[in-house]
């Protein structure tokens, strides 16, 4: 029988691990170990509070720099807007302070721009200060900045459009290019001003209709209620009138008119009379043009024509076309006088007729076999 290996022998020898009883509790730290726990942890602290102390002071004092500064920001941006705003309302009380100047478009305006400056001047102030703060951690910061200024990209890619038209409204409201109660031409849509967007403004047309054009979609805007406006009426008369007398008639309209109400607050200089814009062989055209307030002078050329053309019924000057024109006919010769007698041609039956009938062709006949 042989005997079993040397390994088993030893394994058999060795003495097994006996199993920990089941309701044994683990061993509490004693009193040495926690001393000595608070003692590292007092010597951490103790390293490392000057640390501390000097990262919560940066911290509190970029919080507190960035919070006044805002605050100084926003109030001179507030005292600027005011200003504005009062400089409006003392030209407003002027005389002719009403007619240049819209009170309630500048304060619009002054409202628009004095919002757009407190939020960027709120964004770069608090953003640089979240900056700094991040810096104290020893945050290493290029990553994120090299992240937001693709993802900048990126957005500012997508959202070109959205991007060109804010841009687009932030300047013309700075530029003052036009603004509430103006009429305007802005190439795709024409009409008065209702509302000033940052992204949008809103027309309102002569039929009544609302046009929202895309601040970045403009790419002309002829402002036609500020400065001046020109008021010009063409009258057509006969040749053979005589022009001294057309000019008195109508010299004796602008200065009636210029003295009347609403109209000479309408007009901003006098009526004038060019002169002759064109002759013809049987008429002639006078010019006439006057300076009005903006946006009146449609109206001002509805009130000239109308005037025009009682004076000219009143003096016996008559307009090519017009009304005054049935009196003439009277004395008008009779159009069937230059008419020539029928000719011997009209009649059919005539040897004339007859001979210019066309001669219709004879068809052959066949040969007799």
């Amino acid at each position: 029988m042989s005997s079993p290996p040397a390994v088993l022998l030893a394994a058999d020898a060795s003495p097994s691990p006996s199993p920990s009883p089941s309701g044994s509790t683990p061993a509490v730290p004693t009193l040495q170990d926690a001393q000595e726990s608070a003692t590292n942890a007092a010597s951490w602290v103790e390293q490392n509070w000057s640390t501390w102390l000097a990262m919560g002071l940066q911290i509190l004092l970029i919080v507190v720099v960035a919070v006044a500064l805002r605050a100084v920001v926003r109030r001179a941006i507030t005292k600027l807007i005011d200003r504005m705003n009062r400089t409006v309302q003392a030209v407003d009380g002027t005389a002719l302070g009403g007619l240049l100047v819209n009170a309630e478009r500048r304060r619009q305006r002054a409202a628009a721009i004095g919002s757009v400056l407190r939020s960027v001047a709120s964004f770069l102030i608090l953003g640089t200060a979240a900056l700094m703060v991040l810096s104290t951690f020893q945050i290493n910061l290029a990553p994120l900045l090299a992240s937001a200024g693709v993802a900048g990209v990126a957005i500012g890619f997508g959202a070109r459009n959205l991007v060109t038209d804010f841009l687009s409204g932030v300047f013309m409201i700075l530029e003052d290019q036009y603004g509430v109660g103006d009429v305007i031409d802005a190439g795709v849509a024409t009409g008065e001003v209702i509302e000033v967007g940052l992204r949008v403004t809103k027309l309102r047309g002569d039929s009544g209709e609302i046009w929202y054009v895309r601040n970045g979609e403009v790419k002309r805007i002829g402002n036609l209620s500020q400065g001046w406006a020109t008021a010009g009426v063409d009258v057509t008369v006969r040749a053979s009138e005589d022009l001294d007398r057309v000019k008195a008639t109508l010299d004796e309209v602008a200065e009636k008119m210029s003295k009347e109400e609403p109209w000479n607050e309408l007009l901003w200089g006098p009526v004038e009379v060019l002169g002759l814009d064109s002759v013809l062989i049987d008429s002639m055209v006078v010019r006439v043009s006057a300076r009005t307030m903006p946006g009146k002078s449609v109206t001002v050329e509805r009130e000239l024509r109308w005037r025009i053309k009682r004076a000219f019924d009143a003096a016996s000057i008559r307009i090519v076309g017009g009304a005054t024109a049935v009196e003439d006919q009277e004395d008008a010769p009779d159009p069937t006088a230059t008419v020539a007698a029928p000719s011997v041609y009209s009649n059919a039956d005539s040897p004339q007729a007859k001979a210019t009938a066309p001669i219709v062709a004879q068809r052959a006949e066949p040969p007799v076999k």
